[in-house]
């Protein structure tokens, strides 16, 4: 049986893992406080499904007798990963079907001890940065629900920094997993494209998307994207690959900030002062190219391939007048992917090729490179006055991640910043990485730091030193930025 449930926590639970707010409890406790909690709630945009209470009670039982680095942990997943016995619908009504199987990243959770409680809202076909395009509803901020949560991996995101799971599984592809842990003020992790398998995930676009990992802390994200780097996808990690940053590394910052709302910009240089506070070399360099391919993403032809996903589906379901099931917003920028021409999309890849070697060559020499995650945080009503503009502004630092092949991990860093920290070297670029992301409920920004970093024996990732303090550190690991 499935249920659909709604979700509101109370302000003073905030920010408490399930894990932590009821380690004196029993197992079979655990999971009964935990669906009374989630009975207790007004959050309905939340969770698109939850898994009946007694089977999670079973599965919690034999976690917390198996033992495993994420015994008894409460798992929730996006909706546009398979989880068995689910609907898998990418927020979309009518286009999913049950998953016969876990997906792998699903999966290598579980087998590490991971609980699957449920899956999470999203904008539909993960198309979005702001968490808004869904007809399951706007999911809202966890401290102003007049504010939007971002996206796409929105309910993944505020059920975490609810209280409601431990981990969450999100999806990436232009920011979807970092942008909604920056505003939610969580630890993303986005891989390397590869490095975890998306089977058993509804494509995007298939050529950039990641399975991304959302929790309260880094130790925890950690050991989560560890688990989850046993679903190995079809890329080898290097065998020279570096294994940590310097002791004093060399950071890249942008020498122009565009887009940036003013107190968030201040915030970003306070940051950045920090960095300087811990010996860090700090240099500027123009983002220009980055920002070049970024734009590509949406105004180009590689917005093509979210046609080939789904606009089969979506134009169908228009012309059948089926339009019910769809978000206006998505189901335009889908229709319209498919006027792009082979040629278009070519063009437009080598273009991206162009654009990576002349950023790249800006970070030569450099361990790292430190962005804004999000330019602002923008309110549900600004959003819905103004939904494609806003949203192409959320991307401003990150779509061009996944475009040119880095990792990216989003921390705290301050209640008051999010910047993100990379680590580039000469070697493969198919390593994975991370992008860290911070931000307070009435205070600019957050953090956010890309990394590389390589397994710890197959398929393993090891172990790293970021400091979720005012300060984002990358000490033991090899950094991308993005």
């Amino acid at each position: 049986m499935v249920r659909q449930r709604g979700v509101r926590l109370r302000a003073d639970r905030r920010g408490a893992g399930v894990t932590d707010l009821l380690h004196s409890e029993t197992a079979a406790h655990v999971v009964d406080d935990l669906f009374d909690r989630i009975d207790a709630l007004d959050r309905p945009e939340i969770f698109v499904d939850l898994r009946p209470r007694e089977d999670v009670r079973r599965d919690h039982a034999a976690s917390i007798a198996a033992g495993g680095p994420l015994a008894g942990r409460i798992l929730v997943v996006k909706n546009n990963v398979d989880v068995a016995g689910l609907p898998t619908t990418a927020a979309c009504p009518g286009f999913g079907r049950i998953a016969a199987t876990d997906a792998p990243a699903v999966a290598a959770l579980t087998s590490a001890g991971a609980v699957v409680l449920g899956t999470t809202n999203l904008d539909q076909f993960a198309t979005g940065l702001v968490g808004t395009r869904s007809p399951h509803g706007a999911v809202r901020d966890s401290r102003r629900p007049e504010f939007i949560s971002g996206g796409s991996s929105s309910g993944s995101a505020v059920a975490v920094a609810l209280g409601v799971a431990d981990i969450a599984i999100g999806t990436d592809t232009a920011g979807s997993g970092r942008i909604p842990a920056a505003l939610q003020g969580i630890v993303g992790i986005k891989p390397t494209i590869g490095v975890v398998s998306t089977e058993g995930v509804v494509p995007a676009c298939a050529s950039y998307d990641c399975v991304t990992i959302l929790a309260r802390d880094v130790a925890t994200a950690d050991a989560a994207m560890a688990a989850m780097a046993a679903a190995g996808g079809p890329r080898p990690f290097p065998a020279d690959l570096p294994l940590a940053a310097p002791a004093v590394p060399v950071v890249a910052v942008p020498a122009d900030l565009p887009a940036m709302d003013g107190a968030w910009r201040d915030a970003f240089q306070d940051a950045i002062a920090r960095c300087r506070d811990l010996g860090w070399t700090v240099r500027e360099i123009p983002i220009d190219h980055f920002l070049a391919a970024a734009a590509l993403l949406y105004d180009g032809a590689l917005v093509a391939e979210r046609y080939d996903a789904v606009g089969e589906y979506v134009d169908e379901a228009l012309s059948d007048h089926r339009v019910g099931a769809l978000d206006s917003t998505v189901a335009t920028i889908i229709s319209a992917a498919g006027r792009f021409s082979a040629v278009d999309l070519l063009a437009d890849r080598r273009r991206v090729t162009e654009l990576r070697t002349a950023a790249m060559a800006h970070v030569e020499g450099c361990d790292a490179m430190v962005v804004p995650t999000a330019p602002f945080h923008p309110s549900i009503a600004e959003v819905a006055a103004d939904p494609v503009a806003t949203n192409a502004r959320m991307g401003t630092y990150t779509n061009f991640c996944n475009l040119f092949d880095l990792a990216a991990i989003a921390v705290p860093a301050d209640p008051s910043t999010t910047v993100t920290v990379a680590q580039r070297s000469s070697a493969s670029p198919c390593w994975p990485r991370h992008t860290t992301t911070r931000s307070s409920s009435t205070s600019p920004g957050g953090s956010s730091a890309t990394t590389r970093r390589p397994p710890a024996g197959p398929r393993r990732w090891p172990r790293r030193s970021i400091s979720p303090s005012s300060a984002h550190t990358c000490a033991a690991s090899r950094w991308t930025t993005s």
